[in-house]
């Protein structure tokens, strides 16, 4: 768990696109291992297939096919020291520490005010391994499932940017 948030905190503190694409991997990894942990292997498969295997292979694809040497202008030094040349801009931080903490503060007043109602009926040994995961997702690992859903989200949204055209 230690591995996985200090890979999540070096994401989003480095400026290094590459970089940040090898932290993200280390970090849907270890979400994995934490879903192997919780006795939950469907959704460790899961999480390695969709987020390691296709979302991450897109962002680093993105990478590899954006980082064209000679393309920032004024650089002066020859292609084959240019790689990893890719960096992100620091504007505007105190706004994004001042959004961050807001919605962690409203998200965290939110759960803590929740009342989850669970299924009054057990789940049962005959139900199907769908019905199981599907009853377990919405129940036990909602929080996870929002979690990898914003974090697509945001693999999307980032993606998106790398292929605009500035």
């Amino acid at each position: 768990m230690a591995l996985t948030l200090a890979s999540a905190v070096g994401l989003l503190l480095t400026r290094n696109v590459l970089y940040s694409a090898y932290l993200l991997l280390l970090t849907l990894l270890g979400v994995a291992a934490l879903f192997v942990f919780a006795g939950a292997d469907f959704l460790a498969v899961a999480q390695l297939v969709v987020y390691v295997g296709g979302v991450l292979v897109l962002v680093l694809f993105g990478v590899m096919l954006t980082n064209k040497p000679g393309a920032a202008a004024g650089n002066l030094l020859p292609a084959s020291e240019q790689s990893n040349s890719i960096l992100t801009e620091n504007r505007r931080l105190w706004f994004a520490v001042l959004l961050a903490g807001g919605l962690f503060w409203g998200l965290s007043r939110l759960l803590i005010k929740a009342h989850f109602v669970v299924f009054d009926r057990p789940i049962s040994t005959a139900s199907t391994t769908i019905d199981t995961v599907g009853r377990q997702l919405m129940t036990e690992y909602v929080l996870a499932f929002e979690i990898i859903g914003i974090l697509l989200l945001v693999a999307l949204v980032g993606s998106g940017h790398l292929a605009k055209k500035t």
